[in-house]
């Protein structure tokens, strides 16, 4: 296999698996070449290389942008705008986790702690049986939560970053 081919073959892959995390194909394809990319892209750049429009490039841009993965650029003398990708793999999973908290864990948590409040006194044993269903799950989901944050706070504590890091590679 060439550069070439590995490169495109990790575009497809990265787009691939993103689409079952529930991310667009696109956008974890445009993520996947600014991240392999080793100088800043244009739009223009990121429609040829991806075969896509300019204004899904845009879009998927925009989204990168709000979710953390990606900067923009201003090059003097360029009326363009040029985009680059996070590279360390640490802030790129804290990007994620941190986002992904945000629109699927915190939620779940609100319904779960709304469900598992109600308003009457269970009169059934199909009630204790819902309420302790419910109790599983936020228990549950709250130890993810707390899991989640515990990863957030090593990433932004550099010294444990750097110890998780050499302890991974042992």
């Amino acid at each position: 296999m060439t550069l070439d081919e590995a490169k495109k073959e990790f575009i497809e892959t990265w787009g691939g698996l993103a689409s079952q995390w529930g991310i667009g194909r696109a956008m974890a394809q445009l993520h996947a070449l600014l991240y392999i990319s080793d100088e800043p892209l244009c739009t223009e750049d990121i429609m040829e290389k991806l075969v896509i429009s300019r204004g899904s490039a845009n879009m998927n841009v925009r989204e990168l942008m709000d979710w953390g993965l990606v900067r923009k650029l201003n090059r003097v003398g360029e009326r363009r705008d040029f985009y680059e990708a996070e590279k360390d793999v640490w802030k790129i999973a804290s990007c994620i986790m941190r986002e992904r908290k945000k629109r699927e864990l915190e939620p779940i948590l609100q319904i779960l702690e709304k469900l598992s409040q109600p308003e009457d006194q269970p009169q059934t044993a199909s009630d204790l049986a819902f309420l302790e269903s419910i109790k599983r799950l936020k228990d549950f989901s709250e130890s993810i939560d707390a899991g989640v944050n515990t990863f957030l706070k090593a990433e932004e504590n550099r010294v444990t970053r750097l110890l998780m890091s050499i302890l991974g590679k042992k």
